[in-house]
């Protein structure tokens, strides 16, 4: 059977016209995918998780009561990942969190967090993807290296896809790119401009100023010439529709929302002359999707904290790293997302001391150290939902094949109902948050 207008949700792109082939509950081939998603299709029955409690196998129920007993004792537990499921257990993720008065955290905090803080604090003019692919005449790649972590990107949105105003795809753009090495991306581009390490808000900030026509006494910033900025500043201000995507070159180097900040800044500058978005290129598949959901159902991107029955949001006092590192938590739930792999020793070693409970399709090397194992179906394949792309446009996972295991928000609806029973809540009792 060939199912078309399938969503890849392997990275914030989400390609949504991808074909599978599939017999049985087996994918058989993957077409128009890039080797990221082929992959992500083709191993789907590989590494699968079982219910484990303390290492070994056992029922699903049994592993469920396990969890609901840990997070219904917990003092202060945590919720964390978010990123790799739907928007439908993102949901109930945010319900468990106000219930149990729980920090909740997502993969934003350790990657494009800063983002979110610097657009709180001044805005941001931004696009679609398909007004990139339909409209941009100069794209800016700040910081990231698409052509491998996107590598459609290029051909369907951004350099290469030809569009309503760009019918000849490349040759009516120009792609610039701004790193600290060379990458796949900048061999394909027309500007290169090599960074120096930090030196990003630097080299920002003299962009704005030589948009003003402000006298800069400077030969060089952050190893750019500043000749070569100034060619930089009249070509964005001449373009008929620019766009700037940046990466975690902004976010995880030094200055971080700072850096953001100046960039958006820039972009908001820029609309004097010409008209410019800004789009952060997104990793996760619905990393978007978690980020939106808890700013419209607390206020806050991420890093929001219910301890005092109402959500309080401050980053660096209950952001995950944070948190962990102090040794606050006494319990953690970890939902499509392997932190132990990839936090900072101190604040992976916690997860260790405490009771973790991980909901994850495949085995991880959290799951290694977790108390409790719940397996879950795989959105995008044995599960349907809602995922957000890059520029928050929402669509729609297909379940392609059956699973022997719910999704995600089947398991956390469960938690709920018997985490109320465990505290004694009545049905009808009204929580912190509207949940519709």
């Amino acid at each position: 059977m060939r199912v078309t207008s399938v969503v890849c949700p392997f990275c914030g792109a989400l390609c949504d016209d991808i074909e599978i082939e599939v017999e049985g509950d087996v994918i058989k081939g993957v077409k128009r995918g890039c080797a990221l998603s082929k992959s992500f299709f083709l191993s789907h029955a590989e590494d699968l998780s079982h219910p484990l409690v303390e290492g070994l196998e056992v029922e699903l129920e049994e592993a469920v009561e396990e969890a609901t007993r840990i997070l219904a004792r917990a003092d202060y537990p945590l919720i964390y990942g978010l990123s790799c499921t739907t928007i439908e257990a993102q949901r109930k993720a945010m319900e468990l969190a106000d219930l149990l008065g729980a920090n909740i955290d997502s993969t934003s905090s350790i990657c494009h967090g800063p983002t979110g803080i610097a657009m709180q604090m001044v805005g941001v003019a931004t696009c679609t993807l398909g007004e990139i692919k339909n409209r941009a005449d100069l794209l800016v790649f700040w910081g990231c290296n698409p052509a491998e972590s996107h590598p459609r990107h290029f051909s369907r949105y951004s350099a290469l896809a030809k569009g309503l105003l760009t019918p000849r795809g490349r040759k009516d753009r120009t792609v610039v790119v701004v790193d600290v090495r060379p990458s796949a991306s900048s061999h394909t581009a027309d500007i290169f401009l090599q960074i120096n390490p930090n030196g990003d808000f630097e080299c920002l900030w003299v962009l704005r100023a030589l948009l003003e026509g402000e006298k800069v006494d400077l030969e060089e910033v952050s190893g750019i010439a500043v000749e070569e900025l100034r060619e930089l500043s009249e070509r964005m201000k001449g373009a008929r529709f620019g766009v700037l995507l940046f990466g975690m070159g902004l976010t995880m180097t030094r200055g971080r929302h700072l850096n953001v900040l100046a960039a958006l800044t820039l972009t908001r500058d820029l609309n004097q002359f010409s008209k410019f978005a800004a789009v952060p290129m997104r990793g996760h598949g619905n990393v978007s999707g978690i980020d939106a959901l808890s700013a419209w159902q607390t206020g806050y991107p991420f890093g929001v904290n219910f301890s005092r029955g109402y959500p309080q949001y401050n980053p660096g006092e209950f952001t995950t790293v944070d948190i962990l590192a102090r040794k606050e938590v006494d319990a953690a739930l970890i939902i499509a997302s392997d932190p132990y792999a990839n936090l900072p020793r101190r604040a992976a070693q916690r997860l260790e001391e405490i009771p973790t409970i991980v909901m994850d399709p495949k085995r991880s090397k959290t799951a290694q150290i977790a108390r409790v194992v719940i397996p879950t179906a795989i959105s995008g394949i044995s599960a349907e939902g809602t995922a957000y792309r890059m520029d928050d446009v929402p669509l729609r996972l297909k379940r392609l094949i059956s699973s022997p295991y719910p999704p995600d928000h089947e398991v956390l609806d469960e938690i709920i109902r018997r985490v109320k029973k465990c505290l004694g809540y009545q049905e009808e009792r009204s929580m912190t948050l509207s949940m519709a």
